[in-house]
């Protein structure tokens, strides 16, 4: 079954490594036939939520009017949000983390976003596994929260520079991910 995917990402690297992990998975998802639709959080104008609750007041997600509003519909249709970021100084990096603090927004305009089906895909450079719970463990919460199905995580340690994903299983568990929305 075709289903709707929305993939969010949070590094300004094109070339980063957290790209190639999501390049990996929207090529496996579109092969099997699924609807792909990419945001680059970090090359959109998305503020931070100003906690006014007049969200979907004016019709759009935020009063606020940015790229957020953009982002909004696809995620209010879809049956899969994939985030995929890298580690920023031990938490979710901010140029993503505005689309994830405004997903408030169908809480507070009564939009039913329960049901969905989540992944993560998260990079950093120790080789720590813990580094990584700044960004898994908010994220985790978010997905219990909002009842969406946490499908599958890649957590890769150790890369830092472009091209040490290729390194790594990362991209392989990547496009794995595809077979589990």
């Amino acid at each position: 079954m075709s289903k709707k995917i929305v993939v969010i990402t949070g590094s300004p690297r094109k070339n980063g490594n957290s790209f190639a992990m999501t390049d990996a998975f929207i090529k496996a998802a579109e092969e099997k036939g699924h609807a792909v639709t990419r945001f680059d959080a970090a090359l959109k104008k998305v503020g931070g939520c100003r906690a006014c609750e007049t969200c979907f007041s004016t019709g759009k997600a935020c009063t606020f009017d940015d790229d957020f509003n953009a982002i909004a519909p696809a995620i209010l249709e879809a049956d899969a949000i994939v985030f995929t970021t890298p580690v920023y100084w031990y938490s979710i990096p901010a140029q993503i983390k505005g689309v994830i603090d405004r997903i408030f927004s169908f809480v507070v305009g009564g939009k039913d976003i329960s049901g969905k089906e989540c992944a993560l895909f998260t990079c950093c450079e120790e080789e720590d596994m813990s580094v990584m719970d700044g960004v898994r463990v908010p994220m985790e919460r978010m997905c219990a929260l909002n009842k969406w199905k946490m499908v599958g995580e890649v957590l890769i340690p150790g890369v830092l520079n472009t091209g040490d994903i290729e390194k790594t299983d990362g991209c392989r568990k990547a496009a794995a991910l595809a077979d589990a929305i």
